[in-house]
């Protein structure tokens, strides 16, 4: 009975950070929240993983495509900072509505 409980508690919690990161992907226009929003639906993607890995049984198939998604998931914040830091070098803002002389 326990285990069910906590089962539902991490599941819903989930699905909770999954839900908040999609919202701020959604509704900022500062690329560091944007950043953040991308960090918090990451780590309920792998929250919903190890909830799923609990659920199968089969943990140890999960534990290394959690951690392959942890080394993407810090590879691409590290390159994402570096473009919003070169962005606001450019042009003096982190609001994407005022980015307007980008270069490709």
């Amino acid at each position: 009975m326990e285990s069910t409980s906590i089962f539902w508690g991490v599941l819903s919690f989930a699905v909770l950070l999954f839900i908040t990161g999609i919202y701020v992907l959604l509704v900022t226009r500062n690329l560091l929240r944007i950043l953040i929003g991308v960090e918090i639906l990451a780590k309920g993607v792998t929250l919903l993983l190890v909830t799923a890995g609990y659920l199968t049984g089969r943990t140890n198939v999960i534990q290394p495509i959690i951690i392959t998604m942890i080394v993407v998931e810090a590879v691409i914040i590290a390159v994402a900072a570096g473009i919003v830091i070169a962005a606001y070098r450019e042009n003096g803002t982190i609001n994407t509505s005022e980015l307007c002389n980008l270069k490709g």
